[in-house]
């Protein structure tokens, strides 16, 4: 596996469960996956290095990680060179590489999605988000690491998106193009789905929280929180999910001769028309893994294993019917600049149905420290949310490192009322 997020130690955590796996390697991995894998130093881009190290070791399933090598071809790479690997190639991953080619796929095979113009020069950007007047949405066209989407309010804030996108550059060759899109109204979920090409099986919703603080107040994140199942997903909202979004992407792909193997990932906004899709992903999404994967009770590694060898129409899934709920404790600053190589203490003292997934730590000796933005995600169980939500605080409580920061009101959509810090009403 290549990355060193909490993704990735949560998918390495549940691989070591299988009895089918004996050896784990992940490049170039942090403090936390080095207790459930060898961490190797390679960098995630490093799709050459990843490669040579497959072939060498014999490595008999690499499992993806981060988008940028899938973007990059690395599924192109291992497959010219006979090497299984789970995530789609180069073209399928365009989903996520461009929003525009996504755009392009679901207006072309009626997937429902925000209406959309696209530009290349920040003038008429300006001049366009101006005749719009009110709130709309800003999108870097490629990849930034899930924060080249701007939510604006008004028209002073969309022109201020436009300017950091394709004239500050704020999110590198990924601003060269942008999206404008109208600003849809709704509660948004998450929905991850495996597929060989041919079968398409959707995973357990969940529902992630992007903004920076409480009450979904700040700039958006890389994820500060995720919640399964989200009540609001209900069993006819999977049916239409599945028949109007997932089938129709992934059969009209094949359609055009490009066939998607691994996990696509739907983030839904729920209007009041039905769900519309706001952005495919295609890798695990994160802090939605932290819930979603701690919840599935079928052997992982044959699931994918069954991805890559087209055979995933033999494959049923089970499920905890526990609720999982992650809180993301984050470095001060974060997603501004912060500082490293504080001291974590605490891990040790988590409740026995609360887990730790780490995502920016490494080892200094014998010590646990600060190495990112986001640090760990802590993940609690309980029959209901709200148990839940109680078990995961209780875990954050006993943690503790220099300047960290994280929501305190994580899955407040589904307690509505149950907790004070966000009343809805």
């Amino acid at each position: 596996m290549w990355g060193g997020g909490g993704r990735e130690h949560t998918l390495v955590w549940k691989l070591k469960k299988s009895p089918r796996v004996d050896k784990i390697y992940c490049a170039p991995g942090n403090g936390g996956i080095a207790r459930d894998a060898e961490c190797i130093p390679i960098a995630a881009e490093d799709i050459k290095g990843l490669a040579d190290f497959a072939e060498k070791e014999r490595i008999d399933l690499t499992v993806a990680g981060p988008e940028v090598p899938l973007v990059a071809g690395i599924g192109d790479l291992f497959a010219s060179r006979g090497l299984k690997l789970f995530g789609p190639q180069a073209k399928a991953a365009l989903l996520e590489g461009s929003k525009l080619f996504a755009k392009d796929v679901m207006v072309k095979y009626g997937v429902p999605t925000a209406a959309y113009k696209v530009f290349q020069d920040s003038d008429k950007a300006l001049s366009f988000v101006r005749e719009l007047g009110g709130p709309c949405v800003v999108k870097a066209d490629g990849l930034a690491a899930g924060k080249g989407v701007i939510i604006a309010k008004d028209t002073a804030e969309a022109e201020d998106a436009v300017r950091l996108i394709m004239e500050k550059r704020s999110f590198g060759e990924a601003g060269s193009s942008l999206l404008v899109e109208e600003l849809l109204e709704g509660e948004e979920v998450s929905v991850l789905a495996f597929t060989d090409g041919k079968t398409i099986i959707p995973l357990a919703a969940s529902q992630d929280h992007k903004r920076a603080y409480d009450c979904d107040q700040g700039p958006n994140t890389g994820g500060m929180g995720a919640y399964s199942p989200p009540p609001v997903y209900t069993e006819d909202l999977h049916a239409q999910v599945l028949r109007d979004v997932l089938e129709p992407v992934i059969n009209g792909l094949a359609a055009d001769g490009i066939q998607y193997k691994g996990v696509i990932y739907a983030g839904l906004m729920l209007t009041k028309k039905g769900p519309y899709v706001l952005e495919f992903n295609c890798r695990f999404g994160d802090p939605e893994t932290q819930v979603v994967i701690p919840r599935l009770k079928t052997d992982l590694f044959e699931v994918m294993e069954a991805v890559v060898d087209e055979r995933l129409d033999d494959v049923q899934l089970e499920w905890d019917p526990r609720a999982a709920v992650c809180v993301v404790m984050a470095s001060g600053g974060y997603p501004g600049s912060y500082a490293k190589g504080k001291v974590i203490t605490g891990l040790d003292e988590l409740p026995p149905n609360v887990l730790d997934f780490h995502a920016g730590t490494a080892l200094t000796g014998e010590q646990l420290v600060t190495d990112g933005g986001r640090v760990l995600g802590v993940t609690g169980f309980g029959t209901t949310i709200a148990e839940a939500v109680q078990s995961v605080y209780a875990g954050v409580e006993k943690i503790h490192f220099e300047g960290m920061h994280y929501r305190r009101d994580i899955a407040h959509r589904a307690l509505k009322k149950g907790l004070k810090i966000c009343d809805p009403a």
